[in-house]
């Protein structure tokens, strides 16, 4: 795993020269898509890119992590709508290359299996955009979340429904109690894991990502398993890291033709 702690415009930066690199090496490839406040500044970059720098998405199929169960398809805080306001609709992306589980299907369970065949499919997610709750859920996999979970329902924690109210007018009774989401190994089987967090409410959650024990309690820490998993914070989220130091050090030594 490897930690990167600079400012968060400069965190976006990165995230989205990640994207912009392996998009200009297989314009075809699969992109994991996340909802929240952590990747906005990675959706403005990618789109002045795509404006400014000539990055192209028209080949491109991308695959959403999670999604309400029960919001009207015309809904605000649906996350297909979400994703189509701050990424899709100010780029390429084809008609249909975005997909997201069913949170309307009739049959919940059924939907969540023909979205892990559509991941399949698609050959898998090249990369995989990923923010952090402050209980360390990634996408909607709470604290006890089967290490092994598939794409699935899930009742959400009074704890991210109260984080998640201030996008629902600061009303937590009008966030569902109930979503569809990738599992953790789902998530797992991205080839690329990229990790955003900011603000020392994050602190504590990165802690336990990086540095403590891979447990249920703290469903992110999976990511140490890894081959290739990348996080990107800022000094506030970085502030609990009993190693921050080295990971400036490793970070600053790194051959600038590495990439993530």
């Amino acid at each position: 795993m490897e930690v990167v702690i600079a400012p968060p415009e400069t965190l976006a930066r990165l995230a989205a020269g990640a994207v912009d690199a392996l998009l200009r090496a297989r314009p075809d490839a699969v992109l994991g898509l996340a909802t929240g406040s952590s990747p906005l500044r990675v959706y403005d970059e990618l789109a002045r890119r795509h404006a400014q720098e000539g990055l192209s998405f028209a080949r491109a199929q991308a695959f959403l992590l999670d999604e309400y169960v029960g919001l009207p398809a015309d809904h605000p805080q649906r996350y297909r709508n979400v994703i189509e306001a701050e990424i899709a609709a100010r780029v390429d992306l084809a008609p249909g290359a975005v997909r997201g589980p069913d949170g309307l299907a009739a049959d919940l369970p059924a939907a969540c299996a023909a979205y892990e065949a559509a991941i399949a499919a698609a050959g898998g997610v090249d990369l995989q955009i990923l923010g952090i709750g402050t209980d360390g859920h990634i996408a909607f996999n709470e604290p006890g979340s089967s290490l092994a979970s598939r794409t699935r329902i899930k009742t959400l924690t009074t704890q991210t429904r109260e984080d998640n109210a201030r996008f629902f007018d600061d009303d937590v009774d009008k966030v569902p109690t109930h979503c569809l989401t990738q599992g953790l190994a789902t998530i797992m089987s991205a080839r690329h894991l990229v990790l955003l967090a900011t603000g020392r409410g994050k602190a504590e959650a990165v802690h336990q990502l990086v540095e403590g024990p891979v447990s249920a309690l703290w469903p992110a820490t999976i990511m140490q398993m890894h081959p290739h998993a990348t996080v990107l914070v800022d000094d506030a989220a970085a502030s609990r890291l009993q190693l921050a130091a080295y990971y400036r050090q490793a970070y600053a030594a790194k051959p600038p033709w590495q990439g993530l």
